[in-house]
């Protein structure tokens, strides 16, 4: 990889000397995105929103080229990210897919100084500009709260939790704390979906055959919602009457607005987080501050809004993919 940085600079120094020159060779900033492939829902909206946001910036910022690539697994990722640096990138901005894999090639990213943006899924030891990611703790709070009023403050719930990782665990102990405050709302139960609608489907049949009563199920996120859903109607159950997911997936939002019975609400984490992340490090590389701030942020957590029929509106976007 050093050897390659090598070339990067050569071709750097040659593209200063044209422009030193009056060659006309039309100097741009060159920002690479890296994203994980569409594997679910989540991830399919992750790229619209990328290649939404670049479309709509390339027709506003003339000096700028972008590139965007989707990994299939965290080693595809790095040699992704690798590329990307011989294409000679001033800016680079990454979902990683897991960030122990990710974690040398975006610290060697950002000691060649570029501008780096690390979306969602944080690094153990930082290595950014800039961090952006919804709200995990407030999707988790947010929930529980509209759940728990829903419930009357009584009955039973069961949970299906993501992949085991700490967005996981920032969610559900948010949630469960909040709960703790109900003494009349019993959780009954508490398994990994790992943001997978057949994942989810299993589980929600075996809470089915395990537990005779249920009121609600929290399963923080769409994709596995319909699977829930699936399951609750395969099974001819009428005793639960409320299922709340996360994320605020098209699919989900058009139940809302069209007042289905057991899906009243969703709380947002938006894969459109890329786009503003994209949209930092536009500002990063050209050293401009966003909007009228007097500083560039370094690291924003987006809201966890509660979604309804009342506002569903102003979250649903017709054309994503999610």
């Amino acid at each position: 990889m050093k050897y390659k940085n090598k070339i990067m600079r050569v071709v750097a120094v040659f593209t200063m000397l044209f422009a030193f020159t009056g060659t006309s060779y039309a100097a741009k900033y060159k920002v690479g995105v890296s994203v994980p492939s569409a594997d679910h829902g989540w991830t399919a909206g992750l790229l619209w929103w990328a290649n939404k946001a670049v479309k709509d910036l390339e027709a506003k910022e003339k000096d700028i080229e972008f590139f965007v690539v989707a990994s299939s697994s965290g080693s595809k990722q790095v040699g992704d990210v690798e590329d990307l640096m011989i294409k000679g990138i001033n800016a680079l901005v990454i979902l990683p897919h897991n960030p122990a894999t990710l974690q040398k090639v975006i610290e060697e990213a950002y000691s060649e100084g570029i501008y780096t943006v690390v979306v969602d899924r944080e690094l153990a030891t930082p290595a950014q500009d800039a961090f952006i990611a919804g709200d995990n703790s407030g999707l988790g709070r947010v929930g529980a709260q509209w759940l728990a009023e829903e419930m009357s403050g009584k009955g039973n719930v069961v949970v299906i939790e993501g992949m085991q990782i700490p967005i996981n665990t920032q969610r559900v102990d948010a949630f469960n704390e909040v709960m703790s405050a109900y003494p009349k709302i019993k959780i009954l139960d508490s398994q990994p979906g790992d943001w997978s609608t057949q994942k989810a489907l299993a589980v929600m049949e075996n809470f089915l055959q395990k537990h005779p009563k249920i009121d609600a199920v929290w399963c923080q996120d769409d994709d596995m919602l319909k699977g829930v859903l699936k399951a609750i109607e395969e099974s001819g159950r009428t005793d639960i009457k409320t299922v709340l997911g996360g994320a605020g997936s098209k699919d989900i939002i058009e139940m809302i607005m069209h007042e289905n019975k057991m899906v009243r609400a969703t709380v947002t984490y938006s894969p459109s987080m890329i786009a503003s992340g994209i949209a930092l490090a536009v500002h990063g590389v050209k050293h401009e501050k966003p909007g009228y701030l007097f500083n560039s942020p370094s690291r924003v957590i987006l809201g966890a809004d509660l979604v309804t029929k009342e506002n569903s509106a102003d979250y649903y976007f017709k054309d994503a993919a999610y």
